[in-house]
């Protein structure tokens, strides 16, 4: 089956950066590795991105030029962090909150797929296709490679990492037929559109005035349902970017890290103690 693709761009450098309380340097690791992998093998193939991920040390600063990937336990913790909508230089960033996944029972290494996927297929959160209805009406779409297909049991192994499936290019080209071409890595999608189980895409109506929404595999557009958290990628397409923040300098958040580990060992000794 032909797997449509896009032409080969130049390699981006990924600093992946571990903040996390939930995750030590060696859950991060052998989770690269096999981010690497899928990258190089699975999506510079059908999408024409490469990149190379490395693991900043703790205490040092990411190489200048590098989008980021940022390990982090959740929302608040970005925030108080200052963590934001783009790295210190202005350039792309991803957020993974491990914590979150952890509490949600669902899995750290797909979201951290998912982040970096979407984040090297539309960096600056502002590609959309738009379907066009009639003269007067239409409907942009998102163009996010894992929110139709990001469930958990959706993904595939990765060097024994559980990693998210991606839709292919020929998933935004309606005028594809059903069952024409592949649609997704996994192989799972049969026509252009389809969202799989659990699966959403952001539309926006260009006629209603009604902002960004989400489609689900119910076909139901809501605005609540799969909503973003704070700094993730649906939260931010809804900001206008002349509003989004840079990231705090990286030495000022080392030292916001500690001040946040140490509050909160401060608060489990007083758990303890009560």
């Amino acid at each position: 089956m032909p797997q449509p693709t896009h032409a080969q761009t130049s390699t981006i450098q990924i600093s992946v950066i571990n903040e996390s309380t939930v995750l030590a340097d060696a859950d991060v690791v052998p989770v690269v590795a096999a981010l690497q992998n899928q990258v190089t093998n699975d999506f510079r193939p059908v999408w024409g991105t490469d990149a190379e991920l490395t693991i900043v040390p703790k205490g040092t600063q990411p190489p200048n030029g590098s989008w980021w990937l940022v390990m982090l336990d959740d929302s608040d913790q970005a925030n108080a962090l200052g963590y934001h909508d783009l790295t210190t230089e202005g350039l792309p960033i991803g957020k993974v909150f491990a914590a979150s996944d952890l509490k949600a029972g669902t899995s750290w290494t797909v979201t951290a797929s998912h982040e970096l996927l979407e984040m090297l297929g539309d960096p600056n959160i502002n590609l959309t296709v738009f379907v066009q209805n009639n003269n007067t009406a239409g409907m942009l779409y998102a163009y996010e490679v894992c929110d139709a297909c990001e469930d958990d049991s959706l993904g595939y192994q990765v060097d024994n990492i559980l990693l998210s499936d991606f839709v292919y290019p020929a998933w935004f080209e309606g005028f594809r037929t059903e069952g024409s071409t592949q649609f997704d890595r996994m192989n799972k999608m049969q026509k252009p559109f389809q969202l799989l189980v659990n699966g959403y895409i952001g539309i926006f109506n260009v006629s209603s005035g009604s902002g960004w929404q989400q489609e689900t595999a119910e076909k139901r557009a809501t605005n609540v349902l799969h909503r973003g958290a704070v700094g993730t990628r649906r939260e931010r397409r809804d900001i206008p970017h002349e509003l989004w923040v840079n990231s705090l300098p990286q030495r000022k958040i080392v030292g916001n890290a500690q001040k946040y580990r140490q509050t909160l060992q401060t608060i489990q000794k007083r758990r303890e103690a009560a």
